[in-house]
């Protein structure tokens, strides 16, 4: 089997306020789709791209997400104060995941199609760039909304804040954690390191080659499980 060429981070140390009820007594990473956790489904994916060194972070319900992953292989990053937020838990877990650049993977999103980080390692340029972000044209996404978050230029290079921003970024992507010691704060989003990198023009995307579902609401739930039933019927 391949080997996929960077150390995998996943989150999953959200509260998970836009689930409602549904977090009440569990962590966002463990409410079902299709009959398995979405912290499972985000796991298929990594070990179908070959990768052997993954990092999951958690913090809210954390012994849940302990218990449900022991034994699977894969390093836990707590966070026992506040929550550090995506930029903050990256950084946090570096000692884990290792030198060099780090791919990162949201776990409260359904992709169908190429495995998505299968095609990050393939467009990966560690010379031209320091951020490759997996994005879909906002109307192709589902449960999402209309909303794009970055124009992306011919060149591959986003953008954002001159309007334009036509394309979602769908939970996926490859960093070199250089970028982040830049930053200061122990609490941060990773949109600050992404947007030093734009400013920088070291920051790049490319469109997935198959279908996202959001899962982070309750209507995404249904949407994706209805996108996994006509997968597996096509």
């Amino acid at each position: 089997m391949r080997r996929f060429p960077f150390p995998l981070m996943i989150f999953a140390a959200g509260f998970g306020t836009r689930m409602g009820a549904l977090t009440a007594d569990r962590p966002k990473p463990l409410i079902p789709v299709a009959g398995r956790a979405l912290i499972d489904h985000a796991l298929e994916t990594a070990r179908g791209a070959g990768a052997d060194r993954i990092v999951v972070n958690t913090h809210y319900r954390a012994d849940q997400m302990a218990a449900h992953l022991a034994g699977r292989g894969v390093m836990i990053s707590h966070e026992p104060g506040p929550i550090l937020e995506t930029g903050g838990g990256l950084k946090a877990a570096l000692p884990l995941l290792g030198p060099g650049p780090v791919a990162v993977l949201n776990s409260d999103g359904i992709w169908t199609g190429n495995n998505p980080l299968d095609q990050l390692a393939a467009a990966w340029d560690g010379t031209a760039m320091d951020a490759l972000l997996l994005l879909l044209p906002a109307e192709q996404t589902l449960a999402h909304g209309t909303k794009g978050d970055f124009a992306l230029d011919p060149d591959g290079r986003i953008s954002r804040g001159a309007g334009g921003e036509d394309h979602v970024y769908i939970g996926a992507h490859v960093l070199n954690p250089d970028c982040l010691d830049r930053i200061e704060e122990q609490v941060f989003s990773l949109n600050r390191a992404w947007d030093d990198l734009i400013a920088r023009g070291r920051a790049f995307g490319i469109v997935h080659r198959g279908t996202w579902c959001d899962v982070g609401h309750p209507a995404g739930i249904a949407a994706a499980e209805a996108l996994l039933h006509d997968a597996a019927h096509d």
